[in-house]
């Protein structure tokens, strides 16, 4: 009999990341579960199952128990803290959009837990992302799952071709349906257990009270303009985003939103939603797929927002730094600091951090 191989399962406390690990044990693998305490309040065992945050400690060493699996607690706080956390407040600080759990993936869960993967002697990697990896001759390309639904590709396409190559995603290519049916045939709580929805260190309060709370110098009081017009005022630049509507308290007869923000001069400006409307953008900190840098222009689907639908664009520069698109259409919610990732059918061929320096806004 071959020797078995050992499978480190990132473990959340949630239903995918359960069902993974007993579906890789079936498949006779030598599974190991760890569970990243990322955040304080996470290691309290009495901590609600239904809370939304992504990691949930006493639920996942329950499930290791049920399925007679050794189960591992990491505490990663003071990375998360200085990688994410720091992260996170800063950018919104510069007045533009985080994106956390696409940072949190490249950085910690997979960087993180594919070294401590390797310290337990793990010869892969699992977590219960709806994602599929293909091995091809010139390296590794993320897909997205099958269940369009669910699919997690754009949060994970910044993952290298070292972290791809180690990784297993058993989910990839099953609906939530099934993962539900599984569940229940392991007698596990999954109608206890309600998605994480919200970013796990934010959860039940507003990102603005958390970046106040964090970053005293957030509270600055300034100008929102409107046509070169001052008409209100706002707390601070990094309590608004490119595209917001809500909560700016200017009251002008129709629906306005933010269109941009300068922190230098510590303004928002505000306008109507069609001058929102963009066909170009360029962004940069990019991470190419396994079939490389592509020769452009060539045409590609892109997403500015893991929730958008991909748009038809062509992609007419691109180094291993930056790259530019042209929408077919223009269209609204382009949001510097945010990903765009790039498409060509199911293949995620490569993606990077909008920049706001070619936005006509």
């Amino acid at each position: 009999m071959p020797e078995k191989k050992s499978v480190i399962v990132g473990m959340s406390g949630g239903v995918d990341s359960a069902v993974v690990a007993a579906l890789l044990k079936e498949q006779g693998y030598n599974v190991i579960g760890v569970t990243l305490v990322l955040w304080k309040d996470e290691a309290e065992d009495e901590k609600r199952w239904q809370d939304r945050s992504c990691c949930k400690v006493g639920l996942a060493r329950h499930v290791a128990k049920q399925l007679d699996i050794p189960h591992h607690t990491i505490d990663a706080q003071k990375a998360f803290k200085s990688e994410i956390i720091d992260d996170f407040c800063d950018t919104y600080l510069l007045g533009q959009t985080p994106n956390p759990c696409v940072r949190c993936n490249e950085l910690i869960k997979f960087g993180g837990l594919l070294d401590i993967a390797r310290k337990l002697g793990g010869d892969f990697l699992a977590t219960g992302h709806y994602a599929r990896i293909n091995k091809k001759e010139n390296g590794y390309t993320l897909q997205t799952g099958v269940d369009a639904k669910k699919d997690q590709s754009y949060f994970l396409y910044r993952l290298s071709q070292e972290q791809l190559a180690a990784t297993l995603f058993p989910l990839g290519n099953m609906n939530k349906e099934a993962v539900y049916k599984k569940a229940s045939a392991l007698g596990l709580p999954y109608e206890d257990i309600l998605e994480s929805q919200e970013i796990c260190f934010v959860n039940q309060k507003k990102y603005q009270t958390f970046i106040a709370e964090n970053r005293q110098e957030s509270v600055s009081p300034g100008e929102i303009v409107m046509a070169g017009s001052v008409v209100g005022e706002h707390k601070g630049v990094a309590f608004h985003t490119v595209g917001q509507r809500r909560g700016l308290n200017v009251a002008l007869g129709e629906r306005i939103y933010v269109t941009g923000i300068d922190p230098v001069k510590n303004q928002v400006t505000v306008g109507y939603a069609d001058e929102l409307l963009e066909r170009e953008l360029a962004a940069d900190k990019i991470v190419w797929g396994g079939e490389g840098i592509p020769v452009a222009p060539i045409r590609v689907q892109a997403k500015i927002r893991y929730r958008s639908l991909p748009r038809e664009a062509t992609l007419f520069e691109a180094n291993e730094n930056s790259f530019r698109l042209l929408f077919d259409e223009p269209g609204r919610g382009i949001a510097p600091g945010q990903s765009v990732v790039l498409y060509q059918g199911d293949s995620v061929i490569g993606g990077g951090i909008i920049r706001n320096d070619t936005l006509g806004r």
